[in-house]
């Protein structure tokens, strides 16, 4: 029976460090050995798969607290709009108050004015007969000298009564106006007092809520940073893993070529053929929609659309409406073909020479090819959509040298 030993497999970083196969005390050929190598990174990929998943789950909780603190904010903004419409008409009626105050004022003003210069005429005439001597009414008309004197003196006379009784009548009637405005005047202070209280109680109100509308942003801001980080190590995680696992399979379709020379060498008769990897050789790509569009977005730095801050964009947006065919770019054999992270759901082609081109938002159930296949240029592989982080229907196409993204225009020119 042959011995089995092991010798333990290493992986640094999340990536396959060195891979060594069992022993069984014979050696493996270089295709077997690749072959075992690919199988490790199989199960490291179905291990960073369920941490995708994880993520995924997380990312999903983050966004819905997102939503549920963007509709907090939406009836705070709401409330503080309210209020302010209360606001607005509660400084209307401290202003129709305030000019209805001045007015009972001006009137107090005029009453007392008038009150003043009534007391002064009879200060005047009680004056004058001080001065002269009190004289009764009937000693002044007796002291006519003529029945037609007599009448002119008690028509004088009850002419001043008629005008002492005036001013007496007019003096109570002020003073009874006074009275009543100081009653108003004093019943308006207090209301105008009770509308600012209102008021200051309203904008305290106010402040307070637009204290909890700053939590509650800093707080959303702070669940897409975290968002954003995720997605980022995800992504970064899901690129690593397929690099490796496109690097291996080239490598294995390299030895089994060498192998199968070497056998058909050694019989003199025909090996199969291994699949052959391809090369990209240069050259404009093919454009991956049915007809050139206008980009809504260029590759580089631009404000985010849905978190407003300045970051990285690794492609170009090319707006299209959902369920238009997508093309591949190049000759290749597909690596990915399922959701990634943010770009939702994803076809990432390997053309050779560590070049690839990705096409992201692809539709629910708009994939259709498989990972695995054999791709020509020009060849339909997916439908435009809206999925992951994406805020309507359109291509996200990017190009890759050595898993990084470039500028993809130089490639479409």
């Amino acid at each position: 029976m042959l011995k089995k030993s092991w010798v333990p497999l290493v992986v640094t970083a999340g990536l396959v460090g060195t891979l060594i196969a069992p022993q069984y005390g014979f050696a493996l050929s270089e295709s077997q050995r690749i072959q075992q190598e690919i199988n490790e990174i199989k199960k490291m990929k179905s291990a960073t798969q369920q941490k995708v998943n994880e993520t995924e789950k997380q990312i999903n909780q983050v966004q819905q607290e997102k939503q549920q603190t963007s509709n907090d904010i939406t009836a705070i903004l709401g409330q503080i709009d309210a209020t302010n419409k209360k606001l607005n008409v509660l400084n209307d009626q401290v202003s129709s108050v305030t000019t209805s105050l001045k007015e009972n004022a001006q009137q107090l003003e005029e009453a007392e004015a008038r009150i003043v210069s009534r007391d002064q005429m009879l200060r005047s005439r009680l004056r004058l007969m001080y001065m002269n001597g009190v004289v009764s009414y009937a000693d002044v008309l007796l002291s006519s000298t003529s029945f037609s004197d007599f009448l002119d003196r008690l028509q004088a006379l009850k002419s001043i009564v008629g005008q002492d009784k005036e001013i007496l009548e007019a003096n109570k009637r002020d003073k009874a106006v006074i009275a009543d405005k100081r009653v108003v005047i004093e019943k308006q202070l207090a209301e105008v007092k009770t509308l600012y209280a209102q008021a200051a109680a309203i904008k305290a109100d106010l402040v307070v809520k637009e204290k909890e509308k700053e939590v509650k942003i800093a707080s959303l801001s702070q669940k897409e940073k975290e968002l954003e980080d995720i997605s980022e190590e995800v992504q970064k995680q899901l690129v690593q893993v397929a690099k490796q696992e496109a690097d291996k399979q080239r490598a294995l379709q390299q030895a089994k070529a060498a192998e199968n020379a070497k056998k058909t060498k050694a019989s003199a008769t025909p090996g199969t053929p291994a699949t052959p990897a391809y090369t990209y050789g240069g050259g404009k790509f093919g454009y991956p929609l049915p007809r050139v569009v206008q980009m809504s977005s260029d590759f580089g730095t631009r404000t985010d659309p849905i978190n407003g801050r300045k970051s990285t964009h690794t492609g170009l947006d090319l707006p299209s409406p959902n369920g238009t065919d997508i093309f591949a770019a190049e000759d290749g054999v597909v690596i990915v073909a399922s959701w990634w992270s943010g770009y939702g759901n994803c076809v990432v082609i390997d053309h050779g020479k560590g070049v690839w081109t990705l096409y992201g938002h692809i539709r629910n159930d708009g994939i259709v090819v498989e990972k695995g296949d054999t791709v020509k240029r020009g060849q339909k592989i997916a439908e435009v959509g809206s999925t992951g982080r994406s805020t309507g229907n359109h291509l996200h196409f990017e190009v890759r040298i050595d898993g990084d993204p470039v500028d993809p225009k130089p490639y479409l020119r």
